[in-house]
This record gives structure tokens, sequence and C-alpha cells, in this order.
């Protein structure tokens, strides 16, 4: 089943990442009237999401938001689409970065990266910056259940010497990186919602209470690296540019979960600029009522 879903799916996939852009948002504003305005995908949790982490904004503040997040949603996955096909010059003239010497200057002191981001802005395209650097590249993401998928989506990201790496598979790739002396830099989309009983440390996140995730502060400290924010600016509509904030070099001077909030805090000024830009259909508070006593 998972190869004949494949087969009759991935020529339509194709065909949509050859379109023109001009083409390419005229189906993703098709898209939205389906996604938003029909089926309503997730709207109520986007809605309850907003209203969480804004209570002082108006109901039509909070619609406004919210149409404006879809109508980015839809440009998102026309755009992972696009990944198939488009081209490095347009990539790079499509997503740029306004202080790529940042990672240069790490690069010839010889530091591993670890890259953290959150669901902001657009991140199917930052693994272009790999052609102005000589790190290898790695992802940490989910592994897709349909295998067939899995491996198109792997080898559209290693055109660009990156690589994706499950959780699991995370520690034991470091640590023959560093043994056979490869300088990595490490992405990691470090705003997810870990499981609250298995969470080690709870803090603020727009406000609100809620288990934070600390693999990436984790193996920085473990592998020493050089730990890099990347925030994500949509300049408009199709074309994105990236800068990049040290917050720290020496991540093993830090005290535990220094590194993750501060981390957290830089998300928090992306939303509050512009908050249509952040993944509002992921469940990131569902754990809020849950904290446990020694974190209250």
């Amino acid at each position: 089943m998972q190869l004949l879903a494949y087969i009759i799916i991935y020529p339509f996939l194709w065909l949509i990442s050859i379109l023109p852009f001009r083409l390419l948002y005229g189906l993703s504003d098709v898209l939205y009237i389906f996604i938003y305005k029909i089926f309503g995908y997730r709207k109520s949790t986007v809605k309850a999401n907003l209203r969480l982490v804004f209570p002082k904004k108006s109901e039509k503040e909070i619609n406004k938001i919210t149409s404006k997040f879809y109508h980015h949603l839809c440009d998102m996955i026309l755009e992972a689409i696009k990944s198939m096909t488009i081209s490095e010059a347009s990539m790079k003239k499509r997503m740029t970065f306004s202080n790529i010497d940042l990672i240069k200057n790490l690069e010839s002191q010889q530091k591993n990266i670890m890259l953290m981001c959150a669901h902001y802005g657009s991140w199917e395209w930052i693994f272009i910056l790999q052609i102005y650097i000589n790190y290898k590249g790695y992802a940490v993401y989910k592994r897709l259940s349909n295998k067939y998928f899995d491996k198109l989506v792997k080898r559209i990201r290693a055109k660009y010497n990156s690589h994706l790496i499950t959780t699991k598979e995370t520690y034991n790739v470091l640590t023959e990186t560093q043994q056979n002396g490869e300088l990595t830099i490490n992405g990691f989309v470090s705003d997810q919602s870990p499981k609250a009983h298995k969470a080690l440390h709870w803090s603020e996140f727009m406000g609100i209470k809620v288990p934070m995730y600390v693999g990436a502060e984790t193996i920085a400290k473990k592998f020493d690296m050089a730990v890099v924010f990347f925030m994500v600016k949509r300049i408009k509509r199709g074309y994105y540019e990236t800068t990049f904030e040290i917050i720290t070099e020496t991540p093993n001077n830090h005290k535990d979960f220094e590194i993750t909030d501060d981390f957290f805090k830089r998300v928090e000024e992306q939303i509050n600029e512009a908050p249509e830009y952040y993944l509002w259909t992921h469940k990131r508070w569902k754990h809020r009522d849950k904290v446990p006593v020694e974190f209250q």
C-alpha cells in the first residue's frame, strides 16, 4: 500500500513542483480556501492557542492573525513541494543570510554548531546554507510513516550536503562524527513539546508554564558545540532572510536550562513581532495544566 500511494501521489507532487512561482502561489490561495474556509483544519486549536497567549487581543485581531497564519501555512506546504525541483540559483535568491560570516567564523575556529530554531517563518529552504560553508549538516526530524516518501525527503535534503536523522539516531551519529574529526552543523527544531511526565524542565513560554524540550542544550554540552539561534524573517511572499545569533560558544559554562530559556525568549520576540508566522496548529501548550509540584 505504501508503494502504491507513492506511485499515485508522487507525479502530482512533481507537477506542482515544476509550476512557476506565480502559479504556485495562485494554487496556494486556492488551497487556503479549502484548508481554512471549507475544512477548517485545526482552526479550533489555532484560535485556542492564540486566545491563550494573547488574552488582551480582541476577537477581530485573533481572526486576522488566524487568516494570515493559514495563508502562510499554505505557502509553506507548496514551498516544501517546490523543494523537489527548485534550482539552486532560485533558492539562493529566495533564502538569503544576513550574516553568514558568523557561521564562517565559527567554522574557522573548528567549532561544531548546534543550530536551534522554532516552528517559525520558514525552515524548508534553510538547507541552502550548506553551499556557503564546509560543515556537514545534520537535522533531526520525525521519520515519515511511508518509507518511500521518507526516502524522497532525505534525497531532497541530501542535495545540499544535509542529512536527516531521527532523535534516537542523534547521539550515535554525532559521536561517530566526533570520532572521525568531522565538523558538523546540527539543526534542531527546539520548541517541541515533550511528554509531561518525562520533562526535565518546565518554564514559561508566552506567559504559560509548559514542559521544555532540552535535547539541543544537552547535546551541545555533551559535544561542546557553539549554540546558534537562527531567526527567519519573511521579506515578502516567497522570500526569506535568515539572521544568526550566538547564544553561547561555551555551553558548559552555563547552568542547566539557561540555554533553553534563552532560546525560548528569542522565539517569543519573533512571535510578538509577527505572530502569523508561528505554527499555531502545533499543540505547544497542551500540558499547561500538568505542572508537577516541584516546578510550580
